[in-house]
């Protein structure tokens, strides 16, 4: 029975947000859903092919999460040496209507009806989980960051648009009032970071300020100089919080 819960789903379609073919992958059959965002332009098995999904094996084991992960789009977006920053703004915006029309309700009907999704993810993937639900908090109640990337002027320079500034949370959180802030208000926020090698904990810092005073539930959690920006730190990163958040 337990290697028949580690065996993995697939699915890929044709996005119709996106125009291209985008894979998910799930581990497990019951427990909480939980969304990881893959980082940098990896794909859906970036996270099984870096263990994660050994780590996490006994929560899946347990029943108490069951895991999806799907592809990026940063490989063509904000890490393109090629793409104009207006494309890479616009794609970024297009993954967002594929989050809303098309993975979200498919997960959610894949678990029954269930919403109340953690988001999470690491480098952009962490980046891509706190952007889903700082815009759509509807979806989840959890989101558990890390080693996240949130400034991209080293990508776009000074370009600035609309499809940059609403799928950008440091500047669009500033301004978020009203439902949409009372929303926000229901998710809880763990912010992670190393400070080691290849860390930007600094960019951490800035946006749990930012939900701190929105009254947004959130946590900032400063590793040391022996956790970097890699794997193995998230590896024992996320199994640790997941165990104490869905306590």
């Amino acid at each position: 029975m337990a290697e028949d819960l580690m065996k993995r789903r697939t699915w890929n379609w044709l996005s119709p947000a996106l125009g291209r073919e985008m894979g998910l992958g799930c581990w497990g059959h019951f427990g909480k859903p939980v969304l990881l965002f893959s980082t940098a332009a990896a794909d859906f098995l970036d996270y099984e092919r870096f263990k994660m999904m050994v780590v996490l094996r006994p929560l899946i084991e347990a029943g108490r999460i069951k895991v999806y992960s799907c592809d990026s789009i940063s490989g063509d977006g904000w890490l393109s040496r090629e793409a104009p920053p207006h494309h890479k703004t616009a794609l970024q915006a297009r993954f967002d209507r594929y989050l809303l029309s098309e993975l979200l309700p498919f997960i959610a009907d894949d678990c029954g009806g269930t919403r109340g999704l953690v988001a999470t993810g690491s480098s952009l993937g962490a980046y891509n989980a706190v952007t889903a639900a700082c815009k759509h908090p509807e979806w989840f109640d959890l989101v558990i960051a890390m080693s996240g990337t949130y400034r991209f002027e080293r990508w776009i320079g000074e370009h600035r648009d609309q499809d940059y500034y609403f799928n950008q949370p440091l500047y669009f959180l500033p301004g978020l009032e009203g439902p949409a802030l009372e929303a926000l208000r229901e998710v809880r926020f763990l912010i992670a970071t190393g400070t080691g090698r290849w860390e930007a904990p600094d960019e951490s810092r800035q946006l749990a300020a930012l939900l701190q005073d929105k009254g947004v539930p959130t946590q900032l959690e400063l590793w040391g100089k022996d956790a970097d920006h890699d794997w193995p730190t998230w590896r024992t990163m996320l199994p640790l919080f997941l165990d104490r958040c869905l306590d």
